[in-house]
């Protein structure tokens, strides 16, 4: 059976997808660190490396929003993504 998603909630979404971020740019901090102690030149301050994270964050939550919000734009107009379903029940 073909359904269509016609809404998301932009906060709701927006919230899971900035802490997926978060977590997600964790280890890149950990190749950021390790590449910036063998580039040639001046350094990012440790405290960049800490914020990066929570910058990752913050635009995450705010773009993530913002995208929702012209999903459910467009699934009006044109409609929405469609996926298939698979019944568990017995016929």
């Amino acid at each position: 059976m073909k359904k269509q998603i016609i809404n998301i909630s932009p906060i709701q979404t927006a919230k899971v997808f900035a802490v997926l971020y978060f977590v997600l740019s964790l280890p890149l901090v950990g190749f950021m660190a390790i590449s910036f102690s063998f580039a040639p030149g001046p350094k990012p301050g440790f405290g960049f490396l800490i914020l990066f994270p929570f910058i990752y964050l913050i635009f995450g939550f705010i773009f993530t929003a913002l995208g929702a919000w012209v999903y459910n734009l467009v699934a009006k107009w044109i409609g929405g993504i469609e996926y298939t379903s698979i019944s568990t029940e017995n016929t």
